[in-house]
């Protein structure tokens, strides 16, 4: 059994929606965790108040209070690749994080994430992600590392003031592998949420996803993708390549989702590749490129094409 180091944290809902106690919410609120198991978490002091004020299975429901509990897996995935902090100053730590591994606990992940790496090896207990990965793309993480100076922080992603760059490998359909370099593809629609809830897809509707793609170069069936998402929805770029067609190279989700014991010749070939933004406590322009490559797109090939692109 591995158990989270740090408590997760729930909002309690603002009404009442007829729980009778603490006990009644969760078991409603999580109802893929089986009632035995909250029960025990009551029983073993796993549940408590924000303030540290512990709990008991028939604590009445208080409004709008913040509740912790610590999340359990009986067998926890490790992942062998190493992530790399790229650069740290008084407000912001970077990161790059390798392909599997999720910024934050989630799903059988408790432990094994790149935030709590990233407290074991800093001894920074009070730091958070300004943004997220989804836990197949390797690349760039910007971390806050001061409270004081949080805020600004997570405003230029609020604001759309930092600008993000991908790149991408895909097979090309014949149409593009005979057109001249570079293509430029500029997609906008509207994504939501599918079935099963973790996957997305594009509906009718006022756009609410905006992504320029560059193709930028080509070996044998393969081409190189140059892409900056101008939204942040889920999965955004996954869909918008597909939507050209070109999916991603070793996509489990699209345009297939693929069963979880599914064995794919490489991981997710989709790497956050670079941030630039000004930053919001000295003025100053930041650049940060990501160290890692794509496996399917050597990174002296690679270089050399964003070289001359």
């Amino acid at each position: 059994m591995s158990k989270a180091a740090r408590p997760s944290e729930i909002t309690l809902p603002p009404v009442n929606q007829g729980w009778e106690n603490l006990y009644q919410f969760l078991c409603s609120q999580f109802p893929r965790i089986a009632p035995d198991i909250w029960a025990a978490r009551f029983r073993d002091g796993k549940i408590h108040w924000h303030n540290g004020d512990p709990v008991s299975m028939d604590a009445a429901f208080l409004p709008s209070r913040r509740l912790c509990y610590y999340r359990e897996v009986v067998s926890e995935p490790v992942i062998a690749a190493a992530h790399q902090i790229v650069y740290q100053d008084h407000h912001i730590l970077l990161a790059c994080k390798p392909h599997g591994l999720p910024v934050i606990p989630g799903g059988e992940f408790v432990n094994e994430c790149l935030l709590e790496r990233l407290r074991r090896e800093t001894g920074l207990a009070d730091i958070a992600p300004v943004h997220r990965l989804d836990r197949d793309t390797a690349g760039l993480v910007l971390f806050s590392i001061n409270p004081h100076s949080r805020a600004a922080y997570y405003q230029l992603f609020a604001q759309g003031q930092i600008e993000k760059t991908y790149q991408a490998v895909a097979t090309l359909p014949q149409t593009l592998q005979q057109m001249p370099l570079p293509q430029q593809f500029g997609l906008q629609n509207r994504l939501e949420k599918s079935q099963p809830r973790f996957l997305m897809q594009a509906v009718a509707g006022e756009p609410n996803a905006h992504s320029t793609l560059r193709l930028i170069a080509r070996k044998e069936q393969l081409g190189l993708f140059e892409l900056t998402p101008h939204t942040g929805k889920t999965h955004q770029l996954r869909l918008h390549m597909q939507a050209i067609g070109c999916p991603i190279l070793f996509d489990p989700y699209y345009p297939t989702l693929l069963a979880k014991s599914a064995i794919l010749a490489g991981p997710l070939q989709l790497l956050a590749q670079q941030l630039q933004f000004v930053d919001p406590v000295s003025g100053q322009p930041q650049s940060f490129r990501s160290p890692r490559q794509l496996s399917a797109w050597p990174s002296d090939e690679a270089s050399a094409t964003a070289a001359t692109a």
